[in-house]
């Protein structure tokens, strides 16, 4: 009778996607070549911090690499906010989405300076339900584009350095001070930040969203839990958050184990993983191999923690955790399937991905 679980060694057994994750370089494509080898495709993401990196440029960077990689890359674009305040903005975006969807782009990001940089002509912080969106969230749903959103940050940051609840929060927003709203009260709070989101997705039931990093609920897999309810088109990924969840199952596992089991349609697996993290800066990584064993470490270790019960230690939560221990149809999911449904243009064909 066939086991109900999987284990360690059918890591690289298993075909997986990572959905969440950025190579914006030459070298960065060393990530897809230990997917390769851990039997992974890999959703790279586009997102538009500063006009220094273009949407295009980033585009093109992976309709480059596309054929290096047949099968095994996929990518997301994005649409720059400079000229926001011109008339004709939202039509130009609209135009450059057609292109790129035309190319192949199974998604859309928009990213966290939506809310927490971008302002009005007055001044005031443009949140994500500001009316100015309306034209290119209904050409999204009437193209059933999917919107991968990364609205907000972890509630950490509006928290000091010493209270925050993971490391890698505290590496972060300690090299990234400007996103530390602890240290900016001017700006929209946690609650505004995830209310403007909130009113999105109440104005527009129909759109297929995937919250980026938890839909920046990490801390709380009750309160997440609210909003797929109340959402039914909502998902999440785990970008970048599996800590916090590791973290909450140091008090309360049985809580984080129901979570993911109720909501195994709605979680997508992802890493966020970029040449740029700070885990990677604080390793000094430099090598084709360091740099190659550092994303097998961790696609390794989040898969030990949610396929075995082993007790657990990692180096972004204080205190041990045991693992998940999700059943096989629930790996497949998160670890897949859920990819292929969410975004929908990787099951266009109703053929599996490379490799089965």
């Amino acid at each position: 009778m066939p086991t109900q679980y999987y284990t360690l060694e059918d890591f690289r057994k298993v075909e997986k996607i990572d959905a969440h994750m950025h190579m914006w370089e030459d070298f960065d494509t060393l990530f897809a070549e230990q997917a390769i080898k851990d039997n992974f495709s890999l959703v790279n993401v586009s997102v538009f911090t500063s006009p220094d990196l273009s949407p295009r440029k980033q585009d093109e960077f992976s309709l480059r690499i596309l054929p290096q990689f047949p099968g095994k890359v996929h990518f997301i674009t994005t649409f720059s906010l400079e000229g926001f305040h011109q008339p004709g903005w939202a039509e130009s975006v609209i135009v450059y989405l057609t292109e790129m969807v035309a190319k192949g782009a199974i998604g859309v990001k928009v990213w966290k300076n939506i809310g927490m940089e971008l302002r009005d002509l007055n001044g005031d912080f443009v949140m994500i339900d500001h009316p100015a969106f309306k034209p290119i969230i209904e050409f999204l749903i009437q193209q059933n584009i999917p919107l991968l959103a990364h609205l907000g940050e972890p509630k950490n940051t509006w928290l000091p350095l010493e209270q925050m609840t993971v490391q890698g929060d505290r590496d972060y927003f300690r090299e990234n001070p400007e996103y530390h709203m602890f240290l900016h009260p001017e700006y929209p709070n946690y609650d505004q930040q995830i209310a403007a989101r909130d009113r999105l997705l109440a104005r527009y039931p129909q759109l297929n969203f995937i919250g980026a990093h938890l839909g920046s609920m990490e801390w709380s897999v009750h309160e997440l839990a609210k909003r797929l309810d109340d959402f039914p088109h909502m998902a999440v990924d785990l970008a970048e958050r599996i800590s916090h969840l590791q973290h909450q199952a140091v008090s309360d596992w049985q809580s984080v184990h129901d979570f993911l089991i109720k909501y195994q349609d709605r979680i997508l697996y992802g890493t966020d993983l970029r040449s740029s993290a700070p885990d990677i800066a604080a390793k000094g990584l430099t090598e084709k191999s360091d740099f190659m064993a550092h994303a097998h470490e961790i696609w390794l270790r989040h898969w030990r923690f949610f396929v075995t019960d082993e007790l657990m230690e990692v180096p972004k939560v204080s205190g041990s955790f045991k693992g998940m221990k999700l059943p096989k149809p629930v790996i497949d999911k998160i670890y897949r399937t859920n990819a292929l449904r969410w975004y929908l243009k990787l099951a266009s064909d109703d053929r599996p991905m490379s490799g089965s």
